[in-house]
């Protein structure tokens, strides 16, 4: 086996490792349950499926997965390239169809970004669509930068500390979603993708500009990471290390009550009366 065999095998054991490692710490898979794939077309969907079909296999549970695709009629959309992709591996499927995109048009001027819009109602249809086919988990392909772009972007746009959490229950109560790739990093999901040869699909159909501010987070923290290997990782981590007594949020923290415990040990202790 030559070297670039060897790191293609490294790859893909380190993003199952990875996944499996996310699924278990958040327990997002439990044994029957039904999942949902939700499939777009980019990359980092058809990771997330590609993995989730070898744990299917490897798993002591067991676990339903369904692949799940929008068509949101957007003009040239190539409906046949996932139909083709999902038979040719054996993988149930569904298209729900839904013109998302007139809504789209019509409610942003021209010019703007559609990502959000377009986002939210692609969402409220799949949480719709998940709790009539009975799916009790909602898989979704965001990876760790991801979770980190959305992080700043809060903080620096919106002056809220959250970002995507690798498992999130609806408001309604009656999805759940999931994110298998939370562990993983952008990089290795181009690499695998490519190495896979998957038949992508461009998001760029509906002629909207990236989303400005998410590209200038996305820059910063490739400058960062670029500068700095590693800090990405150590970016993420802090995300599971919250200390909250040492952060502002009062709902968080009682600092209201604090106050002078009389019987702690005082620090300094009196060497003169000893």
């Amino acid at each position: 086996m030559g070297e670039l065999s060897v790191n293609q095998n490294k790859l893909q054991k380190r993003l199952r490792r990875l996944a499996g490692e996310a699924i278990a710490d958040f327990s997002m898979i439990e044994d029957g349950d039904k999942v949902m794939v939700c499939l777009s077309g980019g990359k980092d969907s058809y990771t997330m499926l590609d993995i989730l079909l070898y744990l299917q296999k490897v798993a002591p549970i067991r676990f339903e997965l369904v692949a799940v695709n929008m068509d949101q009629k957007q003009p040239g959309f190539p409906e046949h390239v996932l139909p083709q992709y999902l038979a040719s591996i054996g993988v149930a499927y569904h298209v729900i169809e839904k013109d998302t995109y007139s809504v789209v048009k019509e409610k942003i001027p021209e010019g703007k970004t559609t990502c959000s819009l377009c986002s939210r109602l692609r969402r409220g249809t799949l949480y719709t669509y998940a709790d009539e086919i009975g799916a009790t988990k909602m898989a979704l392909g965001h990876h760790r930068d991801d979770i980190l772009e959305t992080f700043f972007l809060n903080m620096f746009y919106g002056g809220t500390l959250k970002a995507m959490p690798p498992k999130l229950r609806a408001d309604d109560g009656r999805n759940v979603v999931i994110r298998p790739l939370a562990y993983c990093s952008e990089k290795d999901i181009e690499a695998y993708s490519q190495l896979k040869a998957f038949p992508i699909i461009p998001c760029n159909l509906c002629g909207s500009q990236e989303n400005l501010q998410r590209q200038v987070v996305k820059d910063m923290l490739l400058e960062w990471e670029r500068k700095s290997p590693g800090r990405t990782e150590i970016m993420f981590r802090a995300l599971q290390n919250v200390v909250p007594s040492q952060l502002a949020d009062r709902k968080l923290f009682d600092f209201n009550s604090l106050k002078i415990d009389e019987t702690a040990t005082p620090r300094f202790v009196d060497v003169m009366n000893l």
